[in-house]
């Protein structure tokens, strides 16, 4: 066996370029060794200088003593006590100039024979506390467990809190309205009005009064005064859905308002200054429609600061049964039956179907399969018809793919057994399949047989 000495050198060199802090003291607290990791961790608020610490005594930002009492005495820390074993964990919060940093710190006793020493293993959890606490809020909009969608959120709790303009897009029914919501109430603007304008909703000849509203007289019909989206959103967020109605006419005004924080309501000869964040989405490729001549360039890149794209949801099939479950707790809320389950069946037709209308369409299903549930269990023929109509289609299509190949294979292996008993004759091969030879030169050439 190798001797112990020539391994230490070598375990030090691998415990100095891990992630985690690696801590070692003896039971007076004495620190044997420190890796680089923990030095970082440590080296806040006074430690700044964490090097040259020689006991966990000496360390401010956490009481490590304290910690090694709970670990690995019953009552106290005197010089013999009744030691606890095992891995023990522990969560501290450490101040630090930059904010509140979340240390996990896992702790357990070496070897009796090693001297019981104290192993301390120390992990930055910040980033996954921020995000579990940011999911938590996000929950009443957004149930995900998919790995894009949390980059998605993550991205989003970092730029909620600035004023650069976002543009979400994505398909029909993806949440979009939702994320821009969430984005609002983790803003700065939370306390200001979120103002959320449909524009493929407005008619066209609408849409520049509705937006930027009116002075009394301006057209037939402006009786009085009217402040449009814009005012109303003043300090606030204005939330403009489905961006690339916008007609290209109307589009150079509102690169005005955007850029310069002004306008004029239409008939008005004085323009208003107004302090409102953008947030647009479209289930159209901007970018395409930019190329295409349909939008303005200028336009889209002072709205496409950041872009986030929100996938369907057959981009994310995991969240399907999350979503399903979420939907049922909700519509649960509102009196319709608890704890409806579906049969092994259902939930295949329900991951299968393509979901073209998204989380909005899958709502929707989710309602309508616990209105028809029988006994509490949704069978297949409680689901919606496009859904049973989908798999049954699919079903058809996959058993003719199925009964194809398996006739293609049969074929293949009579074609083959011929072949070796006329020794390659393709003459002989033919009479014995009551073929001509045309033929079976034809099906060998699309069986790709030799």
């Amino acid at each position: 066996m190798q001797d112990l000495s020539s391994i230490l050198p070598l375990l030090e060199a691998i415990v100095s370029h891990i992630d985690d802090g690696i801590l070692i003291t003896d039971r007076s607290g004495a620190i044997l060794f420190l890796n680089p990791s923990a030095k970082v961790f440590l080296s806040t608020g006074k430690d700044k200088r964490a090097n040259q610490l020689k006991n966990i005594s000496n360390i401010t930002c956490v009481d490590l003593i304290a910690i090694m009492k709970e670990a690995f005495y019953e009552e106290h820390f005197p010089e013999q006590g009744d030691l606890r074993s095992g891995l023990k964990k522990f969560i501290r919060n450490i101040k630090t100039p930059s904010g509140t940093r979340h240390l996990e710190i896992q702790c357990c006793l070496t070897r009796q024979s090693q001297g019981q020493l104290r192993l301390f293993i120390l992990r930055d959890i910040s980033r996954e506390r921020k995000l579990a606490a940011f999911l938590d809020r996000a929950s009443n909009d957004l149930v995900t467990n998919d790995p894009q969608m949390i980059e998605i959120l993550q991205r989003i709790d970092m730029v909620a809190p600035k004023q650069a303009a976002i543009l979400l897009q994505g398909e029909s029914g993806t949440g979009k309205t939702h994320i821009a919501r969430l984005i609002h109430r983790l803003s700065d603007r939370s306390d200001k009005p979120l103002v959320e304008v449909n524009c493929a909703a407005i008619p066209e000849t609408l849409l520049e009064s509705e937006l930027f509203g009116h002075v009394k007289g301006a057209f037939t019909g402006a009786i009085s005064n009217r402040k449009g989206r814009f005012l109303a959103a003043d300090g606030g967020t204005l939330f403009l859905d489905e961006l690339g109605e916008i007609p290209l006419h109307l589009q150079a005004k509102l690169l005005r308002a955007i850029q310069d924080k002004e306008f004029e309501p239409v008939g008005a000869d004085k323009s208003i200054k107004v302090d409102v964040r953008i947030i647009s989405s479209s289930n159209q490729n901007l970018r395409e429609m930019v190329d295409g001549g349909q939008f303005r360039a200028d336009l889209y890149y002072r709205l496409a600061v950041i872009p986030l794209y929100i996938p369907a949801i057959r981009e994310r099939p995991g969240d399907i049964p999350i979503l399903l479950r979420h939907f049922c707790d909700n519509i649960a809320a509102r009196g319709y039956p608890a704890g409806v389950e579906c049969n092994t069946e259902a939930m295949r037709m329900l991951m299968d179907y393509p979901w073209p209308g998204n989380v909005r369409e899958l709502e929707n299903a989710v309602e309508h399969a616990v209105i028809c549930a029988n006994n509490g269990i949704v069978h297949p023929e409680s689901l919606p018809t496009d859904i049973r109509n989908y798999c049954e289609q699919s079903n058809t299509i996959g058993n003719k793919i199925n009964r194809f190949r398996r006739e293609t294979e049969k074929q293949g292996r009579e074609i083959s057994e011929a072949l070796r008993k006329a020794r390659g004759n393709r003459t002989v091969a033919a009479e014995l399949l009551g073929i001509n030879r045309s033929t079976l030169w034809r099906r060998m050439r699309r069986l790709a047989i030799e």
